[in-house]
């Protein structure tokens, strides 16, 4: 038994196929929790900054 290397691809199963619209959808989504994901990683950074108060930068190094 020598093996030449050689895979079979398995075959090829068909999907789902999405329509035109639901792709569009699926980006407006994706878009959308992108936007909200980066909105609250913003918010967290100014609340911090925020609560630290302007003098964490008169600290000695």
């Amino acid at each position: 038994m020598s093996d030449t290397g050689k895979k079979t691809p398995p075959p090829q199963e068909d999907g789902v196929v999405l329509t035109p619209e639901q792709i569009r959808r699926r980006r407006a989504r994706n878009i959308a929790i992108a936007s909200v994901l980066g909105f609250l990683a913003l918010l967290f950074y100014v609340v911090t900054i925020v609560k630290l108060g302007p003098n964490v930068l008169n600290r000695p190094l």
